[in-house]
């Protein structure tokens, strides 16, 4: 972290954002990391109610799931895209916006981009992770035209 930091800085960046909402194990470590960096963290939704960012986030933003947490979702969620559907189909248990990994999303679109980047979904794969002590299903995703 600490060399992407510093090739950060070099670009000019002066600061780096984090989409963390609430753990704070999370963030003290990113702020650990960052101590002595030449970039500076920022967390602009810290805090916020994750339902309300979810709702907002699926309005506004375009993103499919590549990577869900068997323990959390089935392999059904891996490739879908992040909108009102599909939070409204999460269990009550899975936080909406993933925040307790049970899954990740690509965003490829929104107000934030010039243009949208042009991707599909690919293969859908399960695999066993670290050693063999969690089990996560993923989706590719390929450029598109």
């Amino acid at each position: 972290m600490a060399e992407v930091m510093a090739d950060y800085a070099a670009r000019g960046i002066e600061r780096v954002a984090f989409a963390d909402l609430y753990l704070e194990d999370v963030r003290a470590y990113r702020e650990e990391r960052l101590r002595n960096a030449p970039v500076e963290g920022y967390w602009p939704i810290w805090g916020r109610n994750t339902e309300t960012v979810a709702r907002e986030f699926a309005a506004n933003f375009a993103a499919t799931v590549v990577a869900v947490d068997d323990d959390a979702l089935d392999s059904s969620f891996a490739g879908r895209r992040f909108d009102a559907d599909l939070l409204a189909d999460l269990p009550d248990e899975v936080n909406p916006c993933g925040e307790n990994g049970e899954f990740h999303t690509f965003v490829y679109d929104g107000p934030i981009f010039d243009r949208a980047v042009p991707v599909e979904t690919g293969e859908r794969v399960t695999k066993e992770v670290g050693h063999g002590d969690a089990v996560v299903h993923y989706c590719d995703l390929l450029a598109a035209d």
